[in-house]
């Protein structure tokens, strides 16, 4: 466990919406991580139900935000990505990677670029590609289902069973992928959970499915799992302390329908620090 780590995480801000950075930083910081933040763009809202919403794109910021550390000598214990809006960034954060780590820093990808067996709208197959060198780099990746089948070059499916899933965890692992966890992954009506496959072998976690999806909650998972992570807790662990608190969160929003478009993580934070002290 790492007393006070200093980490930093890329990816966009939605001013408003409860996802990207406006999660992440929160969530860290109640974890007990410095948290330094990289915004690859500033959204006035997220993009799902928003209609109007500006955006400024922070690319070209990027490479001159990480001279500066350089040239002061900051480094980081840990790194994790989430959305990055182009292949231009996927090169800038690789730099990162290669340049602002710490000796035995850890890095997360989440490849947040795709789900329900389709890509954002905003990417194509150019970008899942430029995605999977910077995976198969990482220590740590949180794909989902769709974007593990980008990454592989499996077909996606709506019905499978555990031989499918063990197919694609042995490409991963073939393509250079060390730690995976593999969310959404559910073998039965009802019920969804992830998988978690390391040097120790591969794990599955079951837990509630909750019907009604909420925007975020990738967000949310992948913040407090690389929290529980850099505080001591095995991937399966970590995997495990994150469902069970992106569960509360989606728990803690039902009932209110004027709260559409996001969770309310804020509400299960003091759940969230009684499942970390162990």
């Amino acid at each position: 466990m790492m007393d006070y780590p200093k980490l930093l995480t890329i990816q966009d801000i939605s001013c408003v919406g409860q996802c990207s950075l406006t999660v992440a930083l929160p969530i860290l910081s109640a974890c007990g991580a410095e948290t330094c933040i990289l915004p690859s763009a500033v959204l006035s809202t997220h993009t799902a139900g928003f209609t109007g919403f500006t955006v400024r794109d922070l690319t070209a910021d990027m490479p001159a935000i990480a001279a500066h550390w350089r040239k002061e000598g900051i480094l980081f214990d840990g790194i994790y990505t989430g959305y990055l809006g182009s292949t231009e960034q996927i090169g800038y954060v690789q730099d990162i990677f290669d340049t602002l780590r710490k000796k035995d820093a850890k890095t997360f990808v989440d490849p947040a670029m795709a789900d329900n067996g389709v890509l954002y709208g905003a990417f194509d197959m150019t970008y899942a590609n430029a995605m999977k060198p910077l995976c198969f780099g990482a220590d740590v990746i949180l794909p989902n289902l769709t974007e593990a089948c980008l990454l592989t070059d499996m077909p996606y499916r709506e019905e499978y069973d555990e031989a499918y899933i063990s197919e694609i965890l042995d490409k991963l692992a073939a393509a250079g992928a060390k730690t995976v966890i593999l969310t959404g992954i559910g073998y039965q009506p009802g019920r969804t959970g992830v998988v978690v496959a390391d040097e120790t072998g591969v794990q599955y976690y079951e837990h509630r499915k909750i019907s009604k999806g909420c925007h975020g909650t990738g967000d949310v998972y992948a913040s407090a799992f690389v929290g529980a992570y850099l505080r001591g807790f095995t991937a399966f662990e970590a995997a495990k302390t994150a469902a069970d608190y992106t569960v509360l969160c989606i728990e803690k929003t039902q009932g209110d329908a004027d709260h559409w478009y996001g969770v309310k993580f804020e509400t299960a934070i003091p759940e969230l620090l009684d499942m970390l002290q162990k």
